[in-house]
């Protein structure tokens, strides 16, 4: 059902710089950046995730309850996806860790924000 997300982006290299370390630790690339736009996708996939400066050149805000989960091939993907984060001009919103966090498999998460404040889940469903 989705075709694709747009990220809002105060400084498109700085983000940029923050989604390729991300994404790349997930299994993902950056597909194409032009025309002020940079989109990613699964190696060998298309892109999907769309990162840009806001149409109405308002700076770009992270949304109150809006978050986007990507899912991981592991826990050590969503560990190295976090370290790159944080590597990245990310911040952190919380370890990599399952949740509820006495669980010993299941939902394993972490969460983090972009340089322009968006929230996002990096995770990894056993």
């Amino acid at each position: 059902m989705l075709g694709y997300v747009t990220i809002g982006a105060n400084d498109i290299e700085a983000s940029g710089k923050f989604y390729d370390a991300v994404f790349a630790a997930i299994g993902s690339e950056r597909k194409s950046s032009e025309g002020g736009w940079f989109f990613y996708g699964p190696i060998g996939g298309e892109g999907m995730v769309g990162l840009c400066s806001p149409f109405d050149k308002k700076p770009a805000t992270g949304g109150n309850g809006s978050m986007l989960g990507f899912k991981a091939a592991s826990t050590d993907a969503v560990k190295a996806a976090y370290a790159a984060a944080l590597a990245n001009g990310g911040s952190d919103e919380g370890a990599p860790g399952f949740r509820p966090a006495d669980a010993t498999s299941g939902f394993y998460g972490a969460y983090m924000r972009d340089p322009a404040g968006n929230k996002l889940c990096v995770y990894f469903n056993s």
